[in-house]
């Protein structure tokens, strides 16, 4: 389906992508800690969408 160079490059992407939207986050957290109250709240519901999403792909049968 994917080649290894481009299972590769979206390994790297992520992780890539991953560590400076941190550490974006970290920086303006540090300027503004006004904007980012209740944030982590943004992030859970965001986890349990994706949750949700998954849980519905697979089809589990109650």
């Amino acid at each position: 389906m994917f080649s290894t160079g481009q299972l590769l490059f979206a390994l790297f992407f992520i992780i890539g992508f991953t560590i400076l939207t941190v550490w974006s986050y970290r920086k303006d957290r540090a300027k503004n800690p006004t904007y980012f109250k209740g944030s982590i709240w943004v992030l859970v519901g965001f986890l349990v969408f994706i949750g949700l999403l998954l849980f519905l792909k697979k089809g589990v049968s109650l």
